[in-house]
């Protein structure tokens, strides 16, 4: 187990496309290298007075790699230690070698657990740690000391570490909401473009029946494919205009209810007669229940125009029941290449199971198609 987690952290890969420089990374080296001037002038005890105070000036330069080559730069400071480390060894100085702006280092160690790949923790990590191991030996340090000086070590690293968890996670969830946004966009795509465009397709053919025999009649039936391309239209302009520049105006265009059922259900061309039949009070239904039952009884109304090949009505039935809606929308045609896992179905089932209710869709005993929903007045 611990061998098969090892291996997942060296196959880690690094974070994708880390942030170019900001002025808090310009902020970071002015203050590293005010603080390293200060030192330099303000401190008499500074063993290796050059040496100490060009360290602590790469490690400062060090800080503007630290996203794009984090293994480099934490190599190159903790590497840096240890020579220093074994130089003052050599030379049995009293005091250790470097400048206490020198913790900048830090920063080094949070940016390779936040954007380093697996194995650049992994190598990084032990250049670090054997630094520090290193450092306690020469230095002398009680052991009661190792823990919170590895303590200290070690924090960035956590924090670093957690940042990227809880980045990643955030990134996840970003990543299920585009899904769910396309596939609402695929719902809104279907139950009302697609709708349109079979009314259109619908007047067209009726026109074509009646251009000779009752002109007039025609001419009003291209009038309403005309209404109904524009519809179309700017439906579309809607849904093109809230994807390119996240423009609300969709989101706050009223939502088709209860109260356009009587216009949905409206057939010019008296090919397909729909009765609709409303019952109890359906005037103050929650927003997400109206406009869900205007796309069940949509659907439903399409499919039976389509595929319910010699019907002679369908019936459409919204009943306001305690705690609940039902809506029934029936025909009694003979199904054609009409299917319970078609994307029109599979959308409205979507819309039902998330209000907490529950769809039916299937063939009559003998002739005819039902659909039936019922859908409860709480949120799902």
């Amino acid at each position: 187990m611990f061998r098969d987690d090892l291996w997942r952290l060296w196959a880690e890969p690094r974070v994708p496309d880390p942030p170019p420089r900001v002025r808090r990374d310009w902020a970071l080296l002015a203050a590293g290298l005010a603080g390293t001037g200060l030192e330099a002038v303000l401190r008499d005890d500074i063993v290796w007075w050059p040496v100490s105070v060009l360290v602590t000036v790469g490690l400062c330069l060090a800080t503007l790699w630290r996203r794009t080559h984090p293994l480099a730069m934490v190599a190159a400071a903790f590497g840096a230690g240890i020579a220093l480390t074994l130089i003052d060894a050599a030379a049995a100085h009293p005091e250790p070698v470097g400048l206490y702006t020198g913790m900048i280092i830090l920063v080094l160690v949070y940016a390779l657990f936040r954007w380093g790949s697996g194995r650049h923790i992994v190598l990084g990590a032990a250049v670090a740690f054997a630094a520090f191991a290193l450092s306690m030996l020469v230095d002398d340090v009680p052991p009661g000391d190792y823990v919170g000086s590895f303590g200290f070590l070690a924090l960035p690293g956590v924090l670093g570490a957690s940042v990227r968890l809880w980045s990643a996670a955030r990134g996840g969830e970003l990543e299920r909401m585009r899904f769910r946004e396309r596939e609402a966009l695929a719902r809104d795509l279907h139950d009302t473009v697609a709708h349109h465009v079979s009314a259109i397709v619908v007047r067209a053919q009726a026109g074509r029946v009646l251009i000779g025999a009752d002109p007039a009649t025609a001419l009003t039936t291209l009038e309403d494919v005309e209404e109904e391309g524009a519809r179309t239209l700017e439906a579309m302009r809607g849904m093109v205009s809230a994807l390119r520049d996240g423009n609300t105006r969709a989101e706050l265009a009223p939502v088709a209810g209860v109260a356009d059922l009587a216009a949905l259900t409206r057939d010019p061309a008296g090919r397909l007669p729909i009765e609709l039949r409303l019952d109890g009070p359906l005037d103050r239904l929650p927003l997400a229940v109206d406009g869900a039952v205007y796309r069940i009884v949509q659907e439903s109304v399409t499919n039976a125009r389509r595929h319910a090949a010699r019907a002679s009505t369908v019936r459409v039935q919204v009943t306001a029941e305690p705690g609940r809606v039902r809506v029934t929308v029936r025909d009694d045609g003979v199904a054609t290449r009409r299917s319970r896992n078609g994307y029109g179905l599979t959308g409205l089932q979507e819309r039902v199971t998330l209000l907490g209710g529950s769809l039916e869709a299937g063939p009559l005993p003998g002739r005819g198609w039902l659909v039936e929903a019922r859908l409860p007045l709480g949120s799902g």
